[in-house]
C-alpha cells in the first residue's frame, strides 16, 4: 500500500471511529502488515536514532547525514525539553526533561507523527540511556512496525571531553560541568547490548561515522567530498546552528 493510499484509509477510518489520525494510520499500517504478512516494505519511511553521550558527535553527524542522505530531515528531541524547560518556572527547571513523562510522550508523538507524514528518513540526535524511557520511545516505536535503526556513539571519555572542548573555542567543556560528571556513567549505561548496534569513534571522522550508520542502516549515501578545512567548518556551523538560549 503506498504511502497516499495509507493516508487515504487513514483518513476514512477516522471519519467512522472519530480516532485521532495518528491512531488510525497506525491502525491501517497494522492491518496492512498483518493482512499482507510483511514488514514495511524497503524504502518506506526509517527513523535513525543516534544515541551517545553530549559531546561524543551525535549532532554533527545527523547533519552529516542530513546532507548527504536526499529526502531526510532531522527532528532533533532536545527542542521539546529545551522548550519545556523555558516554559517551566525557574525553580522546576533543575529537573532533568527526560524524567518528565510529558517531554517521552511528546517526542514519541511527534515522531510518530512526522513519520505517517514523512516520506524519506528521520534522523533523531538524542542520549537516551535510561533502559525505561529507551523501551518507552524506541521500544513503542518498534512495536508501531516503525522501520527503526538505533545506534549507539561510544568513544573513551580523553576524546570526548576534548571534543567538548574543542566545541567551546578551548574553554572548560562547554558550559555544563553536568556533561562531564554524567560521562562514564552514560558510557557504561550505553555499552549494555540493549543499546546496540554500537559505534566507536575514536578514530573516524565525522564523515565516516556516517558512513558506518548509514551501511548499517542498509541506506546509500552520497560520497563525502569535503577536505580539513570544509569538514572543520561543518562542525563548527552545526556547533554555531545548535546553541541553546535557555
Amino acid at each position: 500500500m503506498s504511502h497516499d493510499k495509507i493516508k487515504a484509509a487513514a483518513r476514512e477510518r477516522m471519519a467512522e471511529t472519530g480516532e485521532p489520525y495518528l491512531t488510525a494510520r497506525r491502525a491501517v499500517t497494522t492491518q496492512h502488515q498483518a493482512v499482507g504478512g510483511h514488514s514495511p516494505p524497503p524504502g518506506s519511511t526509517m527513523l535513525l536514532w543516534i544515541n551517545g553521550p553530549s559531546g561524543v558527535g551525535k549532532t554533527a553527524t545527523a547533519f552529516e547525514l542530513n546532507r548527504r542522505l536526499p529526502g531526510s530531515v532531522i527532528c532533533d528531541p532536545a527542542h521539546v525539553g529545551y522548550g519545556m524547560k523555558r516554559m517551566l518556572p525557574p525553580s522546576l527547571r533543575h529537573t532533568f526533561w527526560q524524567d518528565i513523562p510529558a517531554w517521552r510522550h511528546s517526542v514519541l508523538e511527534l515522531l510518530r507523527l512526522t513519520l505517517a507524514e514523512h516520506s524519506g528518513p528521520v534522523i533523531a540526535p538524542m542520549t537516551l540511556v535510561n533502559s525505561g524511557h529507551f523501551q518507552e520511545i524506541i521500544g513503542r516505536l518498534r512495536d508501531d512496525g516503525v522501520r527503526l535503526h538505533h545506534v549507539a556513539l561510544l568513544a573513551e571519555p580523553a576524546t570526548v571531553v576534548r571534543r567538548l572542548r574543542a566545541r567551546s573555542l578551548g574553554r572548560e567543556p562547554r558550559t555544563q560541568p553536568w556533561e562531564v560528571e554524567v560521562l562514564g556513567e552514560w558510557l557504561e549505561q550505553l555499552r549494555r547490548p540493549e543499546f546496540a548496534q554500537h559505534v566507536h569513534t575514536d578514530h573516524r571522522t565525522v564523515a565516516q561515522v556516517a558512513d558506518v550508520i548509514s551501511r548499517s542502516a542498509g541506506l546509500t549515501i552520497k560520497p563525502s567530498t569535503d577536505g580539513p578545512m570544509r569538514a572543520w567548518l561543518h562542525r563548527y556551523a552545526t556547533t554555531v546552528r545548535t546553541v541553546r538560549w535557555i
